[in-house]
């Protein structure tokens, strides 16, 4: 028997149905109301997350193409899109 379990599941970015190991896949935060990550709005700017909205709020996979994709894109745009924690809890 193997160590290795294997779901199926929807990419959050390009909704492709991909295979992958729950303990490995590269997963979002997402608010299953809104469908956006706690913290974020739907202009794409940052605000204090409200704690039912992270509570309410599920691990949604990303497929290896997507992740990819968007290394490449914050490499060549410069952009360091990162913070120091997530959800943002203050601006």
């Amino acid at each position: 028997m193997s160590d290795h379990a294997e779901n199926t599941g929807r990419c959050y970015a390009c909704k492709r149905t991909f295979s992958f190991d729950p303990k490995e896949v590269t997963t979002v935060l997402i608010d299953p109301e809104t469908r956006m990550p706690p913290g974020i709005t739907v202009l794409g700017s940052l605000r204090p997350a409200k704690p039912e909205a992270v509570a309410r709020s599920v691990d949604e996979p990303v497929c290896p193409d997507c992740v990819s994709k968007a290394t490449r894109y914050g490499e060549e745009s410069g952009s360091d899109r990162s913070w120091g924690s997530w959800p943002p809890s203050s601006n």
